[in-house]
């Protein structure tokens, strides 16, 4: 853009102001109307708050099969949006937002994943939810896969690590695209596609065990596979629709070196190298050269079929869109590290921490969406972002959470300052505008919405919908575009 005395004063008037879930933590229904089983509905509930999502065995997955409860396995009841889909809706909105993220499950469309034909209940399901969002001008904004893979796919090709998972993949999306085409216009592909450098959740892939080298392998390969079909997804909706947008999506990891010591720098910014990576391929189109020594100094040979880049090269997203909850710090020294689950890291003492252990940075999320925009020149879309705590709700049937204000509100803050600097941000949907089940978790008591839901974490409430403090001022928020904060 050409030198121009006037900036940014705000957000844009057309700011998509929303909310985000997940269909295998929100929908419920798991067992209805012929859906298959994902792979986080037998990963069970932790017991001590400690992440188990990576710890899956054939083994623990035929055990969760056989077990037809959702007692220790919370995400295959969600909080029940499958049936109060249309009352739920009509709360987001009255909450007034613009956009609403959801997820499509897979198995809903393709209970075993290798199906030649979708199961049409499942897609009648997706009609009803995109006609009603519809009759409220909220636009959604679909997530392809949200860690909900067939578990089939992983019990017949090991998830991921298959190439043969990006034909069922892409049947599954052109089955998608051209049911939901001119009802859908926003569109990701794979969400916190980096997760899968943790396994299992994200990769379908069964390595829990193995020595760190070939769980490093599995784990590249089964991305590799991922970026193929995200790039061969693109290439489906633009010739389809070519206005649809469709976009990529990372979990933001903003690190900061710990000391000025240039070790720590370096160090830094290879822990920064790992997390754009993914971001790297899908927006640039190509694998970046550092990935070649990282892959050498870890004996990674990926199976890179020959026709890969051609495909890579076409099928570059259209925005990237990101999660920002938290920073951290890296060291080449042994340092103090956060206690906490999916977001365990290099301690900051100039940050303050949830009751999850996770470090509250709102200034890193202006240093992240400024550092996007420089490296990208892609429109930036925040789709999650917001706050786990534990609400109490009183005799007279209220939810003060003044914290979730505040840390909602500090983070629009800096999103602000980012526009004002120069940064294209297209939205914001927080996670999550209803109570739903954690994801690292499995637990109902990590609260993230601004409407809470009367579930706890063995399963027992009435599941009625009320409005927290938080949802009158996030409310007023979208009202005034962002200017009463």
């Amino acid at each position: 853009m050409a030198y121009s005395k006037q900036i940014p004063t705000g957000f844009p008037t057309d700011f998509l102001w929303g909310g985000a879930t997940s269909a295998s933590q929100f929908e419920g229904g798991w067992n209805l109307d012929n859906k298959g089983i994902t792979q986080a509905e037998v990963t069970p509930k932790s017991e001590d708050r400690r992440m188990n999502i990576a710890e899956a065995t054939l083994a623990s997955i035929e055990a969760a099969i056989a077990d037809t409860t959702d007692t220790r396995y919370p995400k295959r009841r969600g909080v029940d949006f499958y049936h109060r889909y249309e009352s739920d809706i009509a709360l987001l909105a009255e909450l007034g937002l613009k956009a609403f993220r959801l997820s499509i499950a897979w198995a809903r469309i393709f209970p075993k994943g290798t199906e030649s034909e979708p199961n049409e209940a499942g897609l009648a399901f997706y009609d009803k939810i995109f006609d009603t969002l519809n009759k409220y001008d909220i636009e959604p904004i679909v997530t392809l896969s949200h860690y909900e893979m067939p578990i089939n796919l992983t019990i017949e090709r090991n998830g991921w690590f298959d190439r043969k998972t990006i034909e069922d993949f892409t049947r599954y999306t052109e089955v998608v695209f051209k049911r939901y085409h001119d009802k859908v216009n926003y569109w990701m592909t794979f969400n916190e596609i980096n997760a899968a450098q943790w396994g299992f959740h994200a990769t379908g892939a069964v390595d829990f065990g193995l020595p760190e080298n070939e769980q490093l392998s599995i784990r590249y390969q089964a991305i590799h596979h991922q970026f193929v079909a995200s790039a061969i997804a693109v290439q489906q909706i633009h010739a389809l629709d070519p206005d649809a947008k469709i976009g990529m999506m990372l979990a933001r990891m903003q690190t900061y070196p710990l000391t000025p010591n240039p070790a720590d720098v370096q160090a830094a910014q290879l822990a920064d190298q790992l997390n754009l990576f993914f971001a790297d391929v899908q927006v640039r189109g190509e694998y970046p050269e550092y990935m070649n020594r990282y892959f050498a100094e870890h004996d990674i040979v990926l199976d890179f079929a020959p026709e890969d880049a051609a495909t890579l090269a076409a099928g570059k997203v259209d925005y990237m869109s990101f999660s920002y909850y938290t920073s951290s710090t890296t060291s080449v020294d042994t340092h103090d590290v956060t206690d906490a689950n999916m977001a365990m890291a290099g301690v900051n003492p100039y940050l303050k921490a949830s009751d999850w252990g996770w470090q509250m940075d709102p200034v890193g999320l202006r240093i992240t969406l400024n550092e996007l925009w420089d490296r990208y020149r892609k429109p930036l879309f925040i789709v999650e972002n917001g706050l786990g705590a534990v609400d109490e709700l009183t005799s007279d049937g209220q939810i003060h959470d003044d914290y979730r204000i505040n840390y909602l509100q500090q983070h629009i803050e800096q999103m602000e300052e980012a526009i004002i600097d120069g940064v294209d941000l297209m939205g914001y949907t927080m996670w999550s505008p209803i109570d739903l089940i954690s994801f690292s978790t499995s637990e109902m008591s990590k609260r993230y919405g601004v409407i809470y839901v009367d579930q706890d974490d063995d399963g027992q409430g009435t599941l009625d919908r009320i409005k927290k403090d938080s949802f009158f001022w996030y409310q007023d928020v979208i009202k005034t575009n962002g200017e009463n904060l």
